[in-house]
């Protein structure tokens, strides 16, 4: 609780940074994909385009907001050596790593919630499971979290913390079904969007809403699950081994 009141403050003190950049960014994306562009478009699966991008810009805040609170909070930690005071103390890794994932899953759902805020601006979003979307919400927000604290852990200089988010996992959510379904796309296409994990992300979040999807929601379910231990384990061994923390 200590550490997740310490990341609240930080990126609350810093709302113009953390909170406001993400609202702008995907309003921009409301009107030109949806309003300029989306009007040449059809219907997906009988919803509106500028509805059924609403998920997918959601997520977007919600991985990237995880993702780079984790990732610059706890490198900034290392960079500082104030990480120290936590190693030398009796906190288990554990609960080290579970502070930190918590305040970026914080993050990540208070920006994606504002995304959905501002979206009814621009449509009117129809929920079809609330649960489903809560779960997509929750288990999408730890498992970037999970991942941000995995790339502090390997990063050396503050252009490590931002390779990963540049050229792969923009590439990835960009890939990943947000602004169109993988249905439309050729046949060797599909098969190749199914190697990308965002997009069973994108599509369970959006099933949520809309009741349908290009991927199977169990399937989807599972692979973040499996994502999630594994991320953790392999966050558990590192700061167990002391990687990129002792010297």
């Amino acid at each position: 609780m200590t550490i997740l009141r310490k990341e609240m403050t930080r990126f609350l003190r810093i709302w113009t940074q953390t909170m406001l950049p993400p609202v702008i960014t995907q309003s921009l994306y409301f009107l030109v994909f949806g309003k300029f562009l989306g009007r040449q478009i059809n219907n997906i699966n009988g919803v509106d385009y500028m509805a059924f991008i609403i998920p997918g810009l959601i997520m977007m805040a919600i991985i990237t907001g995880s993702y780079t609170n984790v990732v610059g909070s706890f490198f900034s930690s290392k960079f500082q050596r104030s990480v120290e005071e936590l190693l030398v103390s009796p906190v288990p890794n554990g609960i080290i790593i579970a502070g930190y994932v918590a305040g970026g899953m914080l993050r990540g759902i208070m920006a994606g919630s504002l995304v959905f805020a501002v979206s009814i601006f621009f449509a009117k979003p129809v929920i079809s499971d609330l649960g489903i979307i809560f779960v997509f919400m929750v288990l999408t927000a730890a498992m970037f979290a999970l991942a941000g604290f995995t790339n502090a852990i390997f990063a050396k200089t503050f252009d490590d913390v931002s390779i990963f988010p540049t050229f792969v996992l923009a590439p990835l959510i960009y890939l990943g079904g947000v602004f169109y379904s993988i249905s439309n796309l050729p046949a060797i296409w599909q098969n190749l969007s199914k190697f990308n994990p965002i997009l069973y992300m994108v599509n369970g979040f959006r099933f949520g809403f809309y009741g349908f999807t290009d991927v199977s929601i169990m399937g989807s379910l599972f692979l973040l699950i499996f994502l999630i231990i594994g991320l953790t384990s392999v966050n558990l061994y590192l700061m167990k081994k002391g990687v990129g923390l002792r010297t």
